[in-house]
C-alpha cells in the first residue's frame, strides 16, 4: 500500500511451504514500484501501465517457479486501485474483490476469474449457488502460474464521500454483499471498519486469511484521505 501515491494492492498467494506469501510479497513490492507516479497521464496510459505492471509481476513470479523446487505451483491474486486526478483505475487477477460504497449502494467493480463465476456467466449456476458451490475457491486466472497473464481493467470517476473496499476471498467468501453494506455505512474511521469487517467474517467461520483495505474519500482534490490495511488469519476450524 502506497497511500500517498493513491496506490493500493490486495494479493492473496497460494502455494506450500510458504510460498503463497512469497508471491503475494513480490506481487504488492512489483506493482507498486512499477506503477509509480500516474501525474499527466491518460487514462489508456494509466491503464497500459496497471497492465503492464501486473504482466511484469507475473513474470517475476513464474521465473522463480521455474528456477525454485520449493516455489512450483505458487501463485496469487492482484487487485490493485490507483487513484489519480479524479478518476480511479482497477487491475485485477484472480477472485480478489474491489467494491465502491457509494450514495449508500454498494457495487461490485470487478469480476471474479473463478469457475463458479464462469458457471454463472453461462447460466448454469445462480449467484447463490456458486457461494456454496464445492469449487467456489477455484480460480481460472492468477498471477504467477503461467509465463503471461491479461489482468481485467476497470475505470471510474472519484466523488467525495466514495468508499472503496479492496478484499481477498476470506473476506467476501464469508459476507455477502448486504453485510458488507451495513459494515460501510455510517460515518466511521476505515481502520473501524476493517476491524468490524474481519470480526464478522470470523464470527461466520473465517476459514481462510483475510486481507482488506478500505480507501475513503473526503475531498477529490485531495485525492486519498484516508485508508487502513489490515492482514489476519482467519479463524481457524474446531
Amino acid at each position: 500500500m502506497v497511500p500517498d501515491r493513491g496506490i493500493f494492492v490486495v494479493a492473496d498467494g497460494m502455494g506450500g511451504h510458504a510460498a503463497g506469501e512469497v508471491a503475494s510479497e513480490m506481487a504488492v513490492r512489483f506493482v507498486a514500484r512499477e506503477l509509480g507516479s500516474l501525474k499527466s497521464l491518460t487514462d489508456d496510459q494509466v491503464a497500459d501501465r496497471m497492465r503492464t505492471a501486473i504482466r511484469g509481476a507475473n513474470g517475476a513470479i513464474f521465473q522463480r517457479t521455474l528456477t525454485e523446487h520449493d516455489k512450483r505451483g505458487m501463485g496469487t491474486t492482484v487487485t490493485s486501485l490507483v487513484l489519480y486526478d479524479t478518476r480511479f483505475l482497477i487491475g485485477q487477477v484472480g477472485d480478489s474483490r474491489a467494491y465502491l460504497y457509494r450514495d449508500q449502494k454498494l457495487m461490485q467493480l470487478t469480476k471474479d476469474h473463478s469457475y463458479v463465476q464462469e458457471q454463472v456467466d453461462a447460466g448454469y449456476l445462480t449467484p447463490e449457488q456458486a457461494r456454496s458451490h464445492p469449487y467456489s475457491n477455484v480460480i481460472t486466472r492468477c498471477v504467477g502460474a503461467n509465463s503471461d497473464v491479461m489482468p481485467d481493467v476497470y475505470l471510474g470517476t472519484v466523488k467525495p464521500r466514495d468508499l472503496f473496499l479492496l478484499a481477498s476471498d476470506g473476506l467476501t467468501g464469508m459476507l455477502e454483499d448486504p453485510q458488507l453494506a451495513e459494515l460501510l455505512a455510517g460515518n466511521r474511521m476505515p481502520q473501524e471498519q476493517v476491524d468490524d469487517l474481519i470480526t464478522e467474517a470470523n464470527r461466520h467461520g473465517g476459514l481462510d486469511n483475510i486481507t482488506a483495505i478500505i480507501v475513503r474519500i473526503d475531498s477529490v482534490d485531495a485525492a486519498v484521505s484516508d485508508a487502513t490495511q489490515v492482514t489476519q488469519p482467519g479463524a481457524r476450524p474446531r
